[in-house]
């Protein structure tokens, strides 16, 4: 029998708060071209010239203010997360992030010294983007490959309306929820439309009109936006919301590109502005808490939404090392890995990338 192994996959952290780290971490996340997705000189043009020049020093700042003394938010919850897990687990359980240390190939490495045969590749991202998934998976293979090591590879589907992932989504929202509130706000980490497009498998669907998220199409088996708004109503019905108290933007804008909307900063002040007085911010596209909810929403967020009119501002925290995710996850991985046949969605998903 296969020795399989698991590798989970997050974005990552610079090492420290320190400009030059924070530098460092930058220039490898934005050189991406699945995340700015322009020619290679452009793209190192945008970079180097218009973003590294001011960028790290204020993202540094943002970071000292969410730093814990552990280290890294993102780090210390995916390592605690990984504990839990690696005890349901006979299986060797690894950690890499796209982006910083450790590294992808540092966790296939771990899996290799382990003698592992075949790696599941947990992209820990709900819903599928060009710049979370594919990159990730892009990345992996390219890694394995450099590593001339014969280790087959398996990726977790993405699990966006998952009856488990939306379970402990509702599970960890609930002592929020019980507390009451005005309206629930679900931000999901923005992208720009021209990625929707180019991950459109039919090139006619995607942003064609208004209710293409609604409207059946092989295109929402990589459409970003269609599984945000699926967790979404999933999330509401679950969750028996009521209608009118919810509602859903996307966070963290760069460039001057179009991205998808409405964008959170302004929804956060314009509900503020009319008469909201207690808001909730939950964030599904994040399964741990780092400087985008920590920081962008959780600080920044509520000083806007005060400065607005607002009373009370929450950010509900994500799902972290919650036991009941801790559960879920090891369910999905636990079905992936006794799946020999890869099943039509999972190839779906990974045919563009």
């Amino acid at each position: 029998m296969k020795k399989q192994g698991i590798l989970l996959v997050n974005l990552g952290s610079p090492d420290s708060t320190s400009e030059q780290d924070v530098r460092t971490y930058l220039r490898e996340f934005l050189m991406d071209k699945y995340v700015i997705d322009a020619p290679y000189l452009i793209r190192k043009m945008i970079v180097e010239w218009f973003i590294l020049p001011k960028r790290p020093r204020e993202s540094a700042h943002a970071y000292s203010q969410i730093w814990w003394p552990e280290g890294s938010p993102l780090m210390v919850i995916t390592e605690r997360f990984r504990d839990q897990l690696q005890k349901r687990f006979e299986n060797p359980v690894a950690i890499g992030m796209r982006y910083g240390k450790p590294s992808i190939r540092s966790g296939l490495q771990a899996l290799v010294a382990q003698d592992c045969d075949e790696v599941l590749l947990v992209p820990l991202y709900p819903q599928y983007a060009m710049a979370t998934v594919r990159t990730v998976v892009e990345k992996a293979r390219a890694d394995l490959h450099a590593l001339c090591d014969p280790m087959e590879m398996k990726v977790l589907p993405v699990f966006f309306d998952d009856p488990l992932y939306i379970q402990a989504l509702v599970h960890s929202a609930e002592p929020s929820l019980s507390q009451g509130f005005d309206h629930l706000l679900f931000s999901y980490h923005g992208v720009p439309e021209r990625h929707l497009k180019k991950t459109d498998p039919t090139g006619k669907h995607c942003l064609k009109n208004a209710a293409c998220c609604s409207t059946l199409s092989p295109a929402h088996l990589t459409c970003y936006r269609h599984q945000c708004m699926r967790t979404t109503q999933e999330f509401a019905r679950a969750a028996r919301l009521p209608e009118g108290k919810w509602s859903v933007s996307f966070q963290s804008r760069l460039g001057v590109d179009k991205w998808i909307g409405p964008a959170t900063d302004e929804e956060i002040e314009r509900l503020g502005r009319e008469g909201v007085k207690k808001l909730l911010v939950i964030c599904p596209a994040f399964v741990a808490d780092c400087l985008e909810t920590l920081e962008e929403i959780g600080i920044r967020g509520k000083e806007a939404f005060l400065a607005a009119g607002g009373e009370a501002f929450h950010m509900i925290p994500c799902l972290n090392d919650d036991k009941i995710w801790v559960e879920a996850l090891a369910t999905l991985i636990t079905r992936e890995l006794a799946t020999e046949v890869v099943r039509p969605r999972q190839a779906s998903e990974l045919a563009r990338v």
